[in-house]
């Protein structure tokens, strides 16, 4: 099969096509025919060795995607061949074919295109969780959307307004503040503003808002500014360098949370991932939720898509597609 691998650590240009050995089925899991890939960050951390990777080269990037099942283990029941499926967490993706666990394998309901599934999985099921879990939104909440143009953002912004919340994001330029007004934000703040100013003025009475969604990490403490008195702040992410430590007398004088959230400890079985997942589907389906058209490169041009990630210059989802 080909895959695009790498052998040492670095930038874009150490990717290549190149015709390996197709991985044998296990027990436990199926084989898959990828059809779309979505590329993330990780992958980028992953191939420049910020991110331990376990084996011997050649590497094989890529956690997410979608495609056709080709083959079942004789222990796995639920799934058979020709079922459409995605997933979210399973290794060496950027291949022709890849093998899904049973458990980690999430079946596409009808109308949902095997590009709309990689662009929506991994990011959605963050956002759902960001929602539900990290902090439950409410109708007529006030939601802060840090990197608000963002595959996240976009999402957040409008799984918050379809509960009835108001929304306000930020964004470093006006093209991202376009994007993000698009998909239905309030109002988007830029971050070369006086945003917490912008934002105390804009949730009403200068209190704050009630929650920050907060992925960019050195802008905590400003999160924090933007909150009212026993509002919360969810922590997820760290795209624009490490946050200050935080003083907990500052959480205790304030009443205010702090909430750290990570994907994987919220997705921790099968039903779950396929409960979260169906939400998601259904709410694309019903038109609550709308998934910008991916950016799609053809597998062989690899390590074009990474340069393209890595320049900051997209604002919605990039495919590779075997």
């Amino acid at each position: 099969m080909k895959a695009l691998v790498f052998h040492t650590f670095g930038g874009p240009e150490v990717l290549a096509l190149q015709e390996i050995p197709a991985p044998s089925l296990t027990s436990g899991a199926v084989r898959v025919r990828t059809r779309a890939v979505g590329l993330n960050y990780a992958d980028i951390y992953r191939r420049r060795g910020n991110y331990h990777l376990v084996g011997e080269p050649p590497y094989i990037l890529g956690y997410e995607g979608a495609g056709e099942i080709v083959e079942v283990a004789p222990d796995v029941t639920g799934f058979q061949v020709g079922d459409r499926i995605g997933f979210a967490d399973v290794p060496h993706a950027n291949a022709e074919f890849v093998i899904v666990p049973a458990d980690r394998a999430i079946k596409l309901l009808e109308g949902i295109s095997y590009e709309a599934a990689a662009s929506v999985l991994l990011q959605g099921l963050t956002a759902h969780y960001l929602v539900n879990d990290s902090y439950n939104v409410q109708a007529g909440d006030t939601v802060l959307v840090h990197a608000a143009a963002g595959g996240v953002g976009q999402l957040l912004i409008q799984l918050s307004k379809a509960r009835g919340a108001r929304v306000v994001g930020l964004t470093s330029s006006p093209t991202k503040r376009d994007a993000a007004l698009a998909v239905g934000a309030d109002e988007v703040f830029l971050y070369s503003s006086d945003w917490v100013s912008s934002v105390l003025a804009w949730s009403q009475q200068a209190e704050g808002v009630d929650v920050a969604y907060d992925s960019v990490g050195s802008t905590l403490m400003d999160s924090f500014k933007a909150v009212r008195i026993r509002g919360t702040v969810v922590f997820f992410g760290m795209a624009g360098g490490d946050p200050q430590p935080v003083d907990p007398r500052m959480l205790m004088d304030t009443s205010k949370t702090l909430t750290g959230g990570d994907l994987w400890n919220h997705v921790t079985s099968a039903a779950e991932r396929s409960s979260r997942a169906g939400s998601l589907f259904t709410d694309m389906l019903e038109g609550r939720l709308k998934v910008a058209e991916p950016k799609t490169f053809p597998l062989a041009e690899g390590a074009e898509a990474h340069q393209y990630l890595e320049s900051r210059a997209s604002t919605g989802k990039i495919l590779l597609i075997p």
